[in-house]
């Protein structure tokens, strides 16, 4: 940062005019944030797919883009009764009102006789809240106390309109539900890290107005990107918000506290605060913003909204963080540290306290303990060898929904893929081919009568499969599918619907896995080369983080082994490490980039790291613990997607903190000595400070 603008954040004039401005351009924001755009139908699904392309082709038939509601009744210790069939038509004649089309099919009764399906066609058009909307009436309607449901039978909804339904519920006052969580533990642990009853609240005022800043500027990059940022999306976003930007105000304010020791002008201790944490906040910002834009080369445009989204976030709590807070920091007396004031000249605690000793004790038998931390990480990496991909559509919730259940007694007397067919578009003329080659197919139980597009050019078939859209099973009946329909002659034939695009989705996730990580890496280490002007300690720094995300995933798999949770989300791989990766980078840059100063003021890499460990080991640990747990707030919500992507981040981050940054890093230098920065040289800048020192002409 240059001196004439760190003159102007600590300035009298400067910081009460860098606050007003924040104000203004923050109602600028509020006041003219856009509406979310429409929900699109291929929202969420892969550029190309065959299942997108069976999407944006549904506008061509009569029946139009679908979906579907479907009721199950049970009666579950004995067969259907008479009475219990004329309430089920009752019900297909309420509930005609508000399918597509105004009118039912006739009830599928089960083999075993002890339940029926009624299928309400609905609109693919309807958006989120309508879809909502439809779903809870017809829900209300079958079970309400005029519906005449008999005593001992059972009516739940499920299908894929319920499951959106559900999902959409899930996060219902999610964005407050976030927000009065992540500020609660921020101002909880801010509280204990301080040990102050005053200086926690300038700084979660700070992110917290940033935080709800960015909440007004995702409509814009929906609009943008053209894809809408969910509640899933603005979850993770204000989390990074949270945790990033108080990662800053902790480097920062450690900083502060550092100068205010040394001068009792606290807008001089600013200006050396920013002076002095600047660099490695600005580098660690780039960092993750750089990592987050990767995603744009993702072909799931949920990935690249997210990516841009995040960016954004990272980007705003940056400014807040490096800007907006330290101008209000200065208008404050010193005496906001009350009661632990820092006073000019008393001693540093770093020097004498728990780091420092953890300092000496690395330093003493930096071998020994970088062979146990070794041991350690390779232990939890272990949960590896354990770690399965790929969740069932009924495995997405971690507390009991209707949807689920309906489906689980649905597959208790029907295929369990009744409640999701598949959607294959054919042209006109192969249409009965390809009907006859699908009834041959195993895993397909029903193909449905053919329907024609109004110009006569295409055939659409609804095929219901054995198994449950997601399993393993129907993704083999949709490759099967695929690959016999491409065996006939000018079919041009396309497999969509809800097995296909969770099979399509799965296969871009793992596209984007192979080449987002990469460009990741690539990111990171060119990255720290420019910072550190360094090849080893990047190589080096890089290969610790690596070898970080894969113990945080294999802990993380041993724990989801004992809740029960049988397999990671096919999204949450490449936003663990993608996360991880960028955010564990973070407090290497903190602690590498104060050992290369404190090398080049002492001439010494030994002397420097452990200067640097005893000095940002207790901020940088209150940064990681704090970046932890704001992670696992994901948690409050009951979608497993985002609660394993809180639990792999935060043992991801505890470990980068207390382990890798700990022990695994100053050992290493302290190994490698001067050679870890190779090329440079840092240690020779001492002798050049000794030198100017001496002879003001130098």
């Amino acid at each position: 940062m240059g001196s004439r603008f760190i003159k102007i954040i600590t300035g009298r004039v400067g910081s009460i005019l860098i606050l007003i401005a924040t104000a203004v351009l923050s109602a600028l924001v509020f006041a003219t944030s856009p509406e979310q755009p429409q929900a699109q139908p291929g929202d969420g699904l892969p550029a190309g797919a065959q299942s997108t392309r069976v999407t944006e082709l549904g506008d061509r038939f009569a029946s139009g883009r679908q979906s579907s509601a479907i009721v199950v009744y049970e009666r579950a210790d004995a067969a259907l009764t008479g009475e219990d069939k004329a309430a089920i038509e009752n019900a297909r004649t309420a509930l005609a009102a508000r399918a597509l089309g105004g009118k039912l099919p006739p009830p599928v009764v089960s083999e075993d006789g002890q339940a029926a399906l009624l299928i309400v066609p609905l609109s693919g058009d309807l958006d989120g809240d309508a879809l909502g909307t439809t779903v809870d009436g017809i829900r209300d309607d079958v079970r309400a106390p005029g519906a005449g449901l008999p005593a001992g039978l059972s009516a739940q909804v499920t299908g894929g309109a319920a499951f959106s339904r559900d999902i959409s519920a899930a996060f219902d006052g999610a964005d407050v539900t976030l927000l009065v969580s992540t500020a609660a533990v921020v101002a909880l642990l801010l509280l204990i890290t301080y040990r102050s009853p005053f200086l926690w609240i300038i700084p979660l005022t700070v992110i917290g107005i940033g935080d709800q800043v960015v909440a007004k500027l995702l409509p814009w990059v929906a609009n943008l990107v053209g894809e809408r940022t969910d509640a899933s999306i603005s979850g993770i976003v204000s989390v990074l918000v949270f945790g990033a930007g108080t990662d800053y105000a902790l480097l920062l304010i450690s900083r502060y506290r550092e100068e205010l020791r040394r001068t009792e002008s606290r807008r001089e201790a600013m200006a050396g605060a920013l002076r002095g944490a600047a660099p490695a906040i600005l580098a660690s910002a780039g960092t993750v913003i750089l990592a987050l834009l990767t995603l744009l080369f993702a072909v799931l445009t949920s990935n690249r909204t997210l990516g841009i989204s995040a960016a954004l976030g990272v980007a705003v709590a940056l400014v807040f963080g490096l800007v907006v807070l330290p101008a209000a920091l200065v208008c404050f007396p010193r005496g906001i540290f009350w009661p632990f004031v820092p006073k000019v000249g008393s001693a540093d605690p770093s020097e004498t306290g728990f780091w420092s000793r953890v300092a000496k004790g690395v330093g003493r038998r930096p071998a020994v303990v970088l062979v146990g931390a070794g041991v350690v990480l390779a232990s939890l990496a272990l949960g590896l060898l354990g770690t399965n991909v790929g969740l069932s559509q009924t495995e997405q919730f971690r507390t009991e929904v209707e949807s689920v259940t309906a489906q689980e007694t649905l597959a208790r007397h029907y295929p369990p893929g009744s409640s999701q067919p598949a959607a294959v578009i054919v042209n006109a003329a192969a249409g009965q081919r390809a009907a006859d080659e699908l009834r041959g197919i195993g895993g397909v139980t029903r193909v449905e009568e053919p329907e024609t597009s109004e110009d006569g050019t295409l055939t659409q078939l609804r095929v219901q499969l054995t198994a449950e859209s997601g399993t393993p099973a129907a993704d083999a009946t949709v490759t099967a599918m695929r690959d016999r329909l491409a065996g006939i002659a000018g079919a041009d034939a396309y497999v969509g619907g809800a097995p296909a695009a969770d099979l399509d989705k799965r296969d871009a996730n793992v596209r984007d896995d192979m080449v987002i990580a990469p460009l990741v890496l690539a990111v990171v280490l060119i990255v720290l080369i420019a910072l550190l002007r360094s090849l080893v300690a990047p190589i080096l720094l890089l290969i610790t983080v690596i070898v970080s995300f894969a113990a945080s995933l294999g802990a993380a798999t041993f724990v989801f082994h004992l809740v029960g949770i049988p397999a990671l989300d096919a999204a949450v791989p490449l936003l663990a490490f993608l996360f991880l990766v960028a955010l564990g980078v973070d407090y290497n840059i903190f602690l590498v980039t104060r050992a290369r100063e404190e090398t080049a003021a002492r001439g010494d890499t030994r002397a420097g790291m452990l200067r640097a460990l005893s000095a940002t080991g207790g901020v940088i640990t209150s940064a990681g613990i704090l970046l932890a747990a704001v992670f696992a707030v994901l948690g409050v919500l009951p979608v497993i997607v985002l609660t394993q992507l809180g639990i792999i981040v935060g043992i991801g981050v505890l470990l980068d903190t207390l382990l890798v940054r700990t022990v695994v890093v100053p050992a290493l230098a302290l190994l490698l000595g001067e050679r870890f920065w190779w090329p440079a040289r840092p240690a020779e800048g001492a002798g050049a400070n000794r030198a100017t020192a001496s002879d003001p002409s130098a």
